[in-house]
């Protein structure tokens, strides 16, 4: 492999080991294992949601929704909860709503023929005016089950449950998207749908797929979130929106450059976290996180422009 050919490929992964080894050095206490296991679990957090969003990524389309979906879900979950309802029927309802989501954005996207940026705009609206009319702008909080509130609290040993699920998430939609038929029917629609069309490719049913994946990840995000923060807010999943945008389009850079990938927003979810992280043990200004954001999605996409601008206003 040529050295341009590297870079190409595993340059922002070889830049994301930099960060780490000058975050070990310079750090105070970043090295700690307290804060290690920390930067894992918001990473855990951030890595559902994005691989969630790859996935509709992967289908040439944008879903814009999810981070209200989540909130949302959340909401239904810490509703039922704290009605008694028992904890396992409120983590179904909540992802059970996110895959609703998920199937009315494809359908709006490949029935209705509204371009996905408007369509989940739109949806997007409407879970954020649901959460805040049941909630009333307050949030659902209580002592709850102490065997849900495991889920993300808990730990097998010294690692936290929170992170293992994690790490299966993204084994599982490793193997999803490269290793199974259905998983290159998603890539080959994405890459060229009239070509998959014409192969005999149900590409309808792929791009529904990609955003009911995405609106499970969803669901699922956000009983992980009320679990391990015991209270359901109507805007919880808020700022996971930009994050897990930059997350995937920064995971565009390494690996397979240009193409939405599992393990590249993965990657791009632990580089992100760490540089938060990092940014405020060195008692950087709390803008400057976002500043930091803003120059790594420009760049991103400066690498995948013609990605987006097919998945934001594809008919």
């Amino acid at each position: 492999m040529k050295p341009i050919e590297i870079i190409e490929k595993y340059g922002t992964f070889l830049a994301g080991v930099g960060l780490f080894v000058y975050l070990l050095i310079f750090a105070d206490n970043f090295a700690s294992t307290a804060n290690l296991l920390n930067i894992l679990k918001q990473v855990s957090f951030l890595a559902i949601l994005a691989i969630g969003f790859t996935f509709a990524l992967i289908t040439s389309e944008l879903d814009l929704s999810f981070a209200n979906v989540c909130s949302f879900a959340a909401v239904i979950v810490g509703f039922l909860i704290f009605n008694g309802y028992p904890w396992p029927l409120a983590a179904l309802a909540g992802v059970s709503f996110g895959i609703l989501a998920g199937f009315l954005n494809g359908f709006l996207i490949t029935y209705l023929k509204v371009p996905s940026l408007i369509a989940t705009l739109g949806t997007s609206s409407i879970a954020n005016g649901l959460a805040f009319m049941v909630t009333g702008g307050v949030a659902f909080v209580g002592r709850w089950d102490p065997n849900f509130l495991f889920i993300a609290r808990g730990k097998i040993g010294v690692i936290p449950v929170l992170v293992i699920l994690m790490l299966v998430v993204v084994v599982i939609a490793l193997f999803f998207s490269t290793q199974t038929k259905t998983g290159v029917h998603l890539q080959a629609t994405g890459e060229n749908e009239e070509a998959a069309r014409r192969s005999g490719i149900s590409t309808r049913k792929a791009k529904v797929l990609g955003m009911v994946i995405s609106g499970a990840a969803a669901g699922v995000t956000s009983v992980l979130l009320v679990s391990n923060l015991s209270s359901a807010a109507p805007q919880m999943g808020g700022d996971f929106l930009l994050l897990a945008i930059a997350a995937t389009l920064l995971g565009m850079t390494m690996f397979t450059p240009a193409k939405p990938n599992i393990l590249g927003s993965f990657v791009g979810s632990v580089i992100i976290v760490m540089l938060a992280n990092g940014l405020v043990l060195l008692g950087a200004q709390y803008y400057v996180q976002d500043i930091m954001l803003g120059i790594i999605i420009i760049a991103s996409v400066a690498v995948s422009a013609s990605v987006l601008k097919q998945a934001a206003f594809s008919l």
